[in-house]
């Protein structure tokens, strides 16, 4: 998720999705933190299964819940393809960061290496003289596409927020402890999306105020325990009564291709928490196995809920699954309990990107302005995180536009060109040069024809219908 300063004896690499900066006290691993880059060479304190959870945590987010539209987009069988060649692509995506970290480490004599660096001296390693010198434009793309994708989370869970609070409002007058119908309601109208947007924001600025590590973690540990009882609770409703299938399309039109590509890599994008994880473990030889058992997991459950999901509830599948729950008290407490983990993990996120940007900006005033000038930033942030969501007010095309601008980048484009660079000189195989150009151009057409497409969507919906993803009404 981001790159922290250097220090001497403590590094922090938060580049990944999802992944707090401090684990909470509860998971028994001390003051252990998924960015924390040990030495190659030394012992790692986490055993196996430690580490498979923080992969886990890593890579499952709030894109999990705007699968179910994405594989509409696709088509039920081409959704749950595609879905399964992008985990196996991005697994392949990790494992090339690992070696390449690994081998640069060596070379370098490093004793660490994160996301940026790795980019940075693997093109110190290109043939060409231009790419050479400017190597150290690597660390900054990388440092852009990471703000870009951290705030962008942060997007994504104002519009979230406004959504489920919304209907849970709304929907307040007509709510019943039958959960065996989701029966239609008389809804009580209620402010626009948008003024929840703002009346969240004085609130999400005071938690961006807080600094410390060690008191985020205690919202780290709120924030997962609500969101574990939150997917618990919508599996088990989707998987009843199962509607009859035949209606839904296994292909949709190709033009939806790419909302859903977006959303998909979006979901993935946890490439950044394998170099802390691989380096913070007791035997980092098992950490390979550790990556595929973990990825086959999560592809696992994307598929999964990405595909029950939508054939739960079909054609009104809706930007967030939680916003197609009955209207019972049960599935309510779902929507709250999924916000309350969102509203405590929005400070987790904006730490990555703050940590970034802040110190460039206040190591150019006066020592005795920092302090004043580090909170102004840190609102500023947050305003514009809210002032992006209240502008694409659709959760979807958030999702979507997120994931193709800077997740393709992160995830699909970069790593296949960082193997190139790093083993060009080393005689890579022309077989292997192939494949990483065509990940990477596939990456790159995603990357573009994604973010047309949803751009194109915001401004002139076409595909959509506009009850896709209105709180407005119930199935």
């Amino acid at each position: 998720m981001s790159t922290q300063r250097l220090r001497n004896e403590d590094y922090h690499d938060y580049s990944s999705t999802d992944v707090s900066p401090e684990e909470s006290p509860s998971e028994g691993l001390g003051n252990f933190s998924p960015g924390s880059y040990q030495r190659l060479g030394e012992s790692g304190n986490m055993t196996w299964f430690q580490t498979l959870i923080h992969l886990l945590k890593g890579n499952i987010g709030t894109g999990l819940l705007g699968l179910p539209l994405a594989v509409k987009n696709a088509g039920l069988l081409m959704g749950s393809l595609s879905l399964l060649v992008i985990g196996i692509v991005a697994v392949h995506c990790m494992g090339i960061l690992v070696k390449c970290a690994r081998h640069l480490c060596r070379r370098m004599n490093k004793p660490f290496l994160d996301y940026g660096d790795t980019v940075m001296y693997g093109l110190e390693s290109s043939p060409s003289a231009w790419i050479r010198s400017h190597s150290h434009w690597g660390r900054h793309i990388v440092g852009f596409f990471l703000v870009v994708t951290q705030l962008g989370f942060c997007c994504v869970y104002f519009v979230f927020l406004a959504e489920n609070f919304k209907q849970v409002i709304e929907a307040a007058n007509g709510t019943t402890t039958n959960c065996q119908n989701n029966e239609t309601v008389v809804l009580m109208p209620t402010m626009d999306s948008r003024l929840y947007m703002l009346s969240f924001l004085p609130f999400l600025v005071l938690l961006t105020f807080i600094r410390s590590l060690r008191i985020l973690s205690i919202f780290s540990l709120l924030a997962n325990v609500s969101m574990l009882v939150s997917l618990i609770t919508i599996y088990q409703f989707i998987v009843q009564r199962i509607p009859d299938p035949h209606s839904l399309p296994l292909v949709a039109p190709w033009k939806t291709y790419p909302l859903f590509f977006g959303t998909a890599v979006f979901a993935f994008e946890g490439i950044g928490v394998v170099l802390p994880l691989e380096n913070k473990m007791k035997n980092s030889k098992k950490f390979p196995l550790i990556l595929y058992l973990g990825m086959t997991i999560v592809t696992v459950l994307y598929i999964s809920l990405g595909s029950l999901g939508y054939l739960q509830f079909g054609a009104t599948i809706k930007g967030s699954i939680t916003l197609n729950l009955p209207n019972c008290w049960l599935y309510q407490s779902v929507k709250l309990l999924y916000s309350i983990g969102i509203f405590f993990t929005y400070p987790l996120q904006f730490y990555v990107a703050a940590e970034i940007i802040i110190p460039i900006i206040v190591s150019r005033v006066p020592e005795h302005y920092m302090l004043m000038v580090d909170l102004c930033v840190r609102t500023a942030m947050a305003c514009i995180t809210c002032v992006l969501a209240v502008l694409i007010p659709r959760l979807d095309l958030v999702l979507s536009l997120v994931g193709s601008v800077s997740s393709s980048a992160l995830a699909l484009i970069i790593p296949p060109l960082l193997e190139v660079a790093t083993f060009y000189g080393e005689g890579l195989s022309p077989l292997a040069i192939i494949k990483d150009a065509l990940i990477s151009i596939i990456g790159f057409l995603g990357f573009v024809v994604g973010t047309y497409e949803s751009l194109c969507e915001l401004i002139q919906p076409k595909h959509v219908d506009t009850s896709t993803n209105s709180t407005s009404a119930f199935i």
